[in-house]
């Protein structure tokens, strides 16, 4: 297949001042964040390009803030020819996929994304957990590991890189998990500075009321695959998307298995559409052939026109 990918990262690639450069220098991208002001009836473009950061990282505002970036780069991209051949991305990211491939309309992504942030803040409250990033051990041995924890939910949640998993779950079973890992052998297990244990059972309830909120929107069919996490496979039918959108809160989001689905289409060049490069490096561990072009400032867009 020829082409690029587009790769979105999610939660945690945001950075205060993400955007600015593009506002400024592009119409289209400009439109959008102007958009979003308009739709969320608040400054969601200023807590990017200014901050506080503390703001910028409360789940509620990083959600529909990176969505609002992520589709700016988008339109401009189009502006330029250059759209994708397949999109994906990473938890949150994949919502930017949807935009991408024409499954949903702005408003509507946004309005999503947004009630998702609120849900996910408020899934944190009422049942608190933890993440923690585990390096240097694979995904089979650190599940046989921390199936042996009692009381307490964990489980892997991001599967990022064949040596790098995210897990999941209530705040003691994870703070168990990360020692008895080290003590197996993992080089290192590390506590995240998120506000809920996401992609776990502990999101149920906010999975529950998400889906309320999908069923009033109408999903088109992709005008390009998309490769979901929940399934790593190309779905091509805007209904299947929408089901597993919901599944997706309380189901690992498995990026290693996405990444080499998306070798075997016989894509080996993406761009990572949206801030940082943080799925430049996973995809570089995951298969070294694969190159992965930032696309997060102006001038990684004009190097490609």
């Amino acid at each position: 297949m020829d082409g690029y990918a587009f790769m979105f990262p999610g939660q945690g690639s945001q950075a205060v001042g993400m955007g600015k450069d593009l506002f400024e220098r592009f119409p289209a991208a400009s439109k959008r964040f102007n958009d979003a002001d308009r739709i969320l009836g608040r400054g969601i473009s200023s807590v990017c390009f200014q901050g506080p950061e503390e703001e910028l990282r409360a789940t509620d505002t990083t959600q529909p803030a990176l969505f609002t970036l992520e589709a700016a780069i988008v339109d401009v991209l189009a502006e330029k020819g250059i759209r994708p051949a397949v999109v994906m991305g990473h938890s949150l990211g994949e919502y930017s996929a949807l935009y991408a491939a024409g499954v949903v309309g702005f408003e509507e992504g946004l309005a999503l994304v947004a009630r998702r942030g609120e849900l996910m803040a408020q899934a944190g409250k009422s049942a608190p957990g933890a993440m923690a990033a585990v390096v240097g051990m694979e995904k089979v041995k650190i599940a046989a590991t921390i199936k042996s924890i009692a009381g307490g939910t964990v489980v892997c949640a991001n599967e990022n890189t064949p040596e790098q998993t995210v897990i999941s779950g209530d705040i003691s079973a994870v703070n168990t998990a990360c020692e008895m890992l080290k003590a197996a052998g993992a080089r290192r297990a590390i506590l995240l500075p998120v506000s809920g244990a996401f992609h776990s059972p502990l999101m149920a309830a906010a999975a529950a009321e998400f889906e309320k909120a999908l069923a009033g929107v109408a999903f088109a069919n992709p005008s390009c695959p998309v490769i979901c996490n929940v399934t790593a496979g190309a779905e091509t039918n805007g209904q299947t998307i929408k089901s597993l959108l919901v599944k997706q809160l309380v189901s690992p989001v498995r990026w290693v298995d996405s990444v080499l689905h998306l070798k075997r289409m016989g894509i080996t060049a993406a761009l990572e559409t949206g801030p940082g490069v943080v799925l430049q490096g996973l995809a570089k561990k995951i298969d070294a052939t694969m190159n992965v072009i930032s696309c997060g400032k102006a001038e990684n867009i004009f190097f490609l026109s």
